[in-house]
């Protein structure tokens, strides 16, 4: 996992909830980095699973909520970043839409080495979208809320469903339709 995603995710405890659940989330952790972490380092996964352990258990936030709210922090990011991205569309459906063909492109330019979820598009219209989802990680809600920003940033309102196919949450159906 990249280490934009390590450096951004504590930068938003950091902000939400102070500098001493940073440090109470590494110190708790077994974590091989020691929790030094550079944007462009390359992490194990399993590390950011137990920051997010800890700081569930510390904020009784649950995981997946903890992800729909790092997933808004780092649409921020993206946005800041990574403008030109963004400014190609002009509707959230075709941006959705376009995460596998253009999207993670654009990521992998800068990120080679980034393990990226796949998004299949099953059914497009210009008001739904029906996809897959399916990353041998479970942070479908980290793409639910990056959907819901998208919305939010198009000035438009939608509603977005998830059907897990897989229990673990390594497979999700996003069912998604413009009010």
């Amino acid at each position: 996992m990249k280490g934009i995603v390590f450096t951004e995710f504590l930068d938003l405890v950091e902000d939400k909830f102070g500098l001493e659940m940073v440090d109470e989330i590494i110190n708790k952790s077994n974590l091989e980095s020691g929790g030094v972490y550079t944007s462009v380092g390359t992490y194990k996964f399993s590390e950011m699973l137990q920051l997010l352990n800890h700081l569930s258990t510390n904020t009784g936030i649950s995981i997946d909520d903890l992800l729909l709210v790092y997933a808004e922090h780092f649409f921020s990011v993206l946005k800041t970043s990574y403008p030109e991205i963004l400014e190609t569309y002009k509707d959230p459906i075709e941006m959705i839409s376009s995460i596998e063909n253009h999207i993670h492109i654009e990521v992998r330019k800068i990120y080679p080495d980034a393990e990226l979820p796949t998004f299949e598009v099953l059914e497009k219209t210009g008001h739904s979208i029906i996809m897959i989802y399916k990353s041998s990680r479970a942070m479908h809600h980290f793409g639910l809320g990056l959907m819901n920003k998208t919305f939010e940033h198009f000035n438009t309102a939608a509603t977005i469903e998830l059907e897990k196919i897989k229990e673990d949450g390594t497979e999700v159906k996003f069912i998604i339709n413009k009010n």
